[in-house]
């Protein structure tokens, strides 16, 4: 059985339960909002820096537990931090070219 020191799953539980709250805060903050201007920051913003503190937890225990190298979280960050800004630009200009086509 392999057992996980103290100095590597201390941390790994605080990034996890950083990355669960950022992650609450940005769905607390989509059902707070009102318009969907504002709605459209907060769920960006914390599902990203969420799921990075999940995969830096990721991270850590497989390196110590398979000793292996973490290219697959690494992609999974990058991908996370092309593809999250794309997204909410594109739904923010649907919504603005929407409302130009009905003429708010």
């Amino acid at each position: 059985m392999n057992d996980i020191p103290a100095w590597i799953a201390i941390p790994a539980a605080v990034f996890l339960v950083t990355g669960g709250l950022i992650t609450l805060i940005g769905s607390i903050g989509l059902l707070r909002f009102e318009d969907f201007k504002s709605r459209i920051h907060a769920p960006t913003l914390g599902n990203t820096f969420g799921a990075i503190f999940t995969l830096l937890a990721s991270i850590l225990v497989s390196f110590h537990l398979a000793d292996r190298v973490f290219f697959h979280e690494i992609l999974i960050v990058v991908f996370l931090f092309l593809t999250s800004p794309v997204t909410a630009m594109l739904l923010m200009r649907s919504y603005i070219l929407r409302l130009e086509r009905i003429g708010k």
